[in-house]
């Protein structure tokens, strides 16, 4: 959820978010959804002083409409250290996945991939 990005960018004067939500996972996170974000961002418009003043905030998440696939191709072209990551949204305190909860399930990207899947399972 960017409520939290939205406050900080109104303290920073930024007038840009980023935001790594993708449209893959909506079914079961419905703020994934590109009408969502939109919706958004014309919240923002009206909720702070830089959008009531005409300066609106922007919203952007480069990769709502990619693959898992095509998200991790475009991190290994930055070189990207996925063994850092997680997706699980049910990882246990050392950061392991869970292996079934659906953000595991659709990480299929890095299994699809030509890399090996560093993701540290419980």
């Amino acid at each position: 959820m960017p409520s939290p990005a939205l406050a900080w960018a109104e303290v920073l004067d930024s007038h840009d978010i980023f935001i790594g939500v993708n449209a893959v996972d909506y079914s079961g996170y419905p703020d994934c959804r590109p009408e969502f974000i939109a919706a958004f961002e014309r919240l923002a418009a009206l909720a702070t002083r830089a959008g009531v003043e005409g300066k609106p905030l922007r919203i952007h998440a480069p990769l709502i409409r990619m693959s898992k696939a095509q998200i991790v191709v475009r991190g290994l072209s930055w070189a990207s250290d996925f063994s850092v990551t997680v997706s699980c949204y049910q990882a246990d305190r050392d950061g392991r996945a869970c292996g079934r909860c659906d953000a595991c399930r659709l990480s299929g990207g890095l299994r699809g991939s030509r890399i090996a899947d560093p993701t540290r399972y419980q």
